[in-house]
């Protein structure tokens, strides 16, 4: 946790915020650090006396820590530095379907859409999540509002690398998945940093993803529930949403969650495929999808619009209006050797 980004953002306790409290986040007792990052610590609500770990410099600002860390004790503690050989044997023995088996096949093919073009050149799909990214940017026109950027769902981080580029702002890439923030995080040293690539089956190799990101200094990854973000409102002048809107049990509460988080001018990005799981939210919580019997006849697109038009529909947002829209932008995700899922996002720009 890079301590230039704990003291401009100034945290609050997501617990708090959300009994309607706005209370600070303080730094409490440090294991190991850096002279800018907090390596290994506990910051600490003096409100409700709940304590929020940093591991492997990564801060678990969520509502009940407690349960993070028991439900996620696999991914804080897993090993990085198996050899691929006896990696490969406890693949093999873990089998298809495991907990590890499902966090490498994750990790590969996120790592592959934000990093393939700097793993391999030559490789055309890689680096695809670019491409949504750049396109909701022009959408959008401009810098947005004053402050810094918010990478919702962050993944593996290169759109927060990419977004501290193209800017001299902070940025702040937030997701809950572990492993992948600990991939984000390694990237910022800038030295090479592997990750596996799914061949077929539980078949692996590691691939060398190429490290040093323009603006990196200004990057840092945080451990947030994007429903629960431990801000103050008016925290950010742009946050993007990528691949994120139908990955949470409330979208519309999402939508809530970027509004209230961007200062007056602000801006956000949106880009979803609608590929809707009731693992990951309700039927009824979908934005389009679930009713070919309602209005829009099931369809997403226009129940988005109306979402981002203040107004136009009994949960419209007060604030956050759309301001361009690209319904048609395509983004591959690899599987493996001989498998590759092509999506069509729809990409949205919206001003609070």
């Amino acid at each position: 946790m890079r301590l230039s980004h704990f003291e401009a953002l100034r945290p609050v306790c997501p617990r708090c915020r959300g009994e309607g409290e706005a209370a600070p986040v303080e730094l409490g007792p440090v294991a190991k650090r850096t002279s800018d990052e907090i390596v290994e610590g506990i910051l600490h609500c003096p409100r409700c006396r709940v304590e929020f770990p940093v591991v492997d410099g990564v801060p678990i600002l969520v509502g009940d820590p407690g349960r993070f860390v028991a439900d996620n004790l696999f991914q804080l503690l897993a090993r990085q530095d198996l050899s691929p050989l006896i990696e490969s044997l406890v693949g093999d023995a873990a089998g298809p379907g495991s907990q590890f088996d499902t966090i490498r096949h994750h990790l590969a093919s996120y790592a592959h859409s934000h990093y393939g073009d700097r793993a391999d050149p030559s490789d055309p799909g890689g680096g695809g999540l670019l491409a949504p990214l750049q396109r909701g940017l022009e959408l959008l026109g401009g810098a947005a509002g004053q402050g810094a950027v918010l990478d919702l769902g962050c993944a593996v981080g290169r759109a927060s690398f990419e977004l501290a580029a193209a800017s001299d702002r902070l940025v702040l890439g937030v997701d809950v998945n572990f492993s992948m923030l600990r991939l984000a995080r390694a990237l910022l040293a800038g030295a090479p940093v592997e990750a596996p690539r799914r061949r077929i089956g539980v078949v692996y190799d590691r691939v060398r993803i190429a490290g040093g990101f323009p603006g990196a200094e200004r990057v840092d990854f945080w451990c947030c529930d994007a429903l629960s973000l431990p801000f103050a409102p008016g925290a950010f002048g742009l946050a993007v949403a990528l691949n994120l809107l139908d990955c949470v049990g409330d979208p519309r509460r999402l939508l809530g969650e970027i509004e209230a988080m961007l200062a007056p001018g602000g801006g956000a990005v949106l880009a979803t495929p609608y590929d809707w799981s009731p693992n990951a939210t309700s039927p009824l919580g979908w934005i389009g999808g679930h009713s070919q019997r309602g209005p829009v006849g099931g369809a997403a697109e226009p129940l988005l619009r109306a979402l981002l038009t203040p107004g136009a529909h009994p949960q419209s947002l007060s604030r956050l209006r759309l301001a361009a829209e690209d319904a048609d932008v395509p983004w591959r995700v690899r599987l493996h050797d001989r498998s590759t899922v092509e999506y069509r996002l729809h990409v949205a720009a919206a001003r609070a």
